[in-house]
């Protein structure tokens, strides 16, 4: 048996062979090319500005509205009860509740024949505020808070946060609050023991340091100025929330009140090659999959499928609730397009469409830390730079509570990233008694749609500081758009 010279040197048989059986591995950023490399960055930037303005559900929906709306979507409950039929190319969307959102580009073949889909959510862990939070302390003036998601209690203290509130007052007027982004603003912050009165807590579990019921947020600290008022320090508060938003202490209880750091995203290290900020999980998988259902085709090209982005909120506490992924919001916005396109619209009809209907859920995957080796399956964990991770299930140990897409999708998908050299790589979250985790994979998966897990690798998960690679935030990008064409 001979060798091959290849690049002036002659391989073996082994290395010629295990070039073609064995799966490699590569850097995104060694098979880039130059071109490409403003593209990566120009959309990095792109990201970073979506990402500061939309910590919250409610901001990041609010700014692909805008979007939606300036590129001609129309709201499909506008349409709904008239005569009007949908043809190949209308652009839809749907606004639920103001935290989830559904839009659609209809395509040219008949909704039966199903639908190409790319969904993620846009909730991240966070600071919630409790029902009746303001109360005064030994002179301070502190909101009572509940966390929101999986969170480590600690990395939450001693950081700047900001408040961002939705309120409706008595009259029905709907005030939103946003306290701590801009540079002249004040912030808030969770206050932590010093070292020097810290022996007794350091001697705790790292889950003990802090009760989920000690996380009160400093607010304030100066009294109103009447002598015979009672709390003072909360009620000059009070005063102010009342004399900027109209706020008064009962509207708490109805309230939405989010508390996240306050800061915005910036590069990381001293190539500019990662991203640092709040809220990747899972806004660096909405953002691609929002950009390519909106920049997939050119206009005026209409797609073969009918494609949809799907965003949801509630995913880190269960994907519950009419905004979350277990609602029929999907289900309903599937009906509504498919009583819009067909003659003759039936039960039967949607289900035929679902069942047609092919899913990328796209959500991260713990990326490999070297620092915590342990805990990690080096052989299947994804990593920082080797592009987009595709998770065949997703769940806990023995796969509970879990999605695991069959053997004919996971090869349609890999076939499609391998035919538009889309870096792809493999991707569990921990080892099997170890780790674990879920997405709205399963929830979609349970109206009969093929889905496969496949976003971005991310270090520090859930802490108010996640980061990503800027590669693999393109790749996956690119990767969806390429779905969406092809799937």
């Amino acid at each position: 048996m001979g060798t091959e010279p290849v690049n002036g040197e002659n391989k073996s048989e082994g290395q010629l062979l295990a070039e073609k059986l064995t799966f490699e591995l590569k850097n995104c950023w060694d098979t880039a090319e130059p071109e490409d490399r403003p593209r990566i960055h120009a959309f990095a930037e792109g990201y970073k500005s979506f990402l500061d303005r939309g910590k919250t559900e409610r901001e990041f929906v609010g700014q692909c509205l805008d979007i939606l709306r300036r590129e001609g979507f129309i709201d499909i409950e506008t349409l709904l009860g008239g005569e009007g039929k949908l043809s190949p190319g209308a652009k839809v969307y749907q606004n639920i509740r103001g935290k989830s959102l559904v839009f659609a580009v209809i395509g040219r073949r008949p909704l039966g024949e199903g639908l190409n889909i790319v969904g993620a959510h846009v909730d991240s862990p966070r600071i919630d505020l409790k029902t009746n939070p303001l109360y005064e302390d030994s002179g301070l003036a502190l909101f009572d808070s509940h966390y929101y998601g999986g969170i480590k209690h600690y990395q939450w203290t001693a950081m700047p946060l900001a408040m961002h509130g939705t309120v409706i007052d008595k009259g029905g007027k709907k005030s939103s609050i946003c306290i701590g982004e801009d540079p002249g603003d004040p912030v808030f912050t969770i206050t932590d023991l010093l070292p020097h009165l810290a022996r007794d807590q350091m001697q705790k579990k790292a889950a003990e340091f802090f009760d989920g019921e000690d996380l009160n947020i400093l607010v304030g600290s100066e009294p109103y100025k009447d002598d015979k008022a009672k709390d003072r320090v909360k009620l000059k508060l009070l005063s102010l929330l009342h004399e900027k938003y109209g706020l008064v202490e009962e509207d708490f209880a109805g309230a939405e009140f989010e508390f996240v750091p306050a800061y915005k995203a910036r590069d990381i290290g001293l190539d500019r090659s990662m991203i640092g900020g709040y809220g990747h999980d899972d806004r660096c998988c909405a953002y691609p999959a929002f950009q390519a259902v909106l920049h997939f085709v050119p206009a005026p090209a209409i797609p073969e499928k009918t494609v949809i982005c799907l965003l949801t909120d509630k995913e880190e506490i269960g994907s519950v609730g009419n905004t979350g992924a277990q609602s029929r919001l999907f289900e309903n916005f599937a009906a509504y397009l498919c009583s819009k396109t067909m003659d003759h619209y039936s039960e039967i009809e949607l289900r035929r469409c679902l069942g047609n209907s092919s899913m990328l859920s796209a959500d991260v995957n713990a990326a490999y830390d070297p620092n915590f080796d342990s805990v990690y399956d080096k052989k299947t964990a994804s990593h920082f730079g080797k592009g987009i991770v595709l998770s065949k299930y997703t769940g806990r140990g023995g796969k509970f509570g879990g999605s695991e897409a069959n053997a004919e999708f996971c090869q349609k998908v890999q076939g499609i990233f391998n035919k538009n050299q889309i870096r792809w790589q493999f991707g569990d979250l921990g080892k099997v008694d170890q780790g674990g985790g879920g997405t709205i994979a399963l929830f979609v998966a349970h109206l009969g749609v093929e889905v496969l897990d496949c976003g971005i690798p991310v270090l520090s998960m859930h802490s108010p500081f996640e980061v990503i690679s800027k590669i693999d935030l393109y790749t996956t990008y690119r990767g969806y758009i390429a779905f969406l064409q092809e799937a």
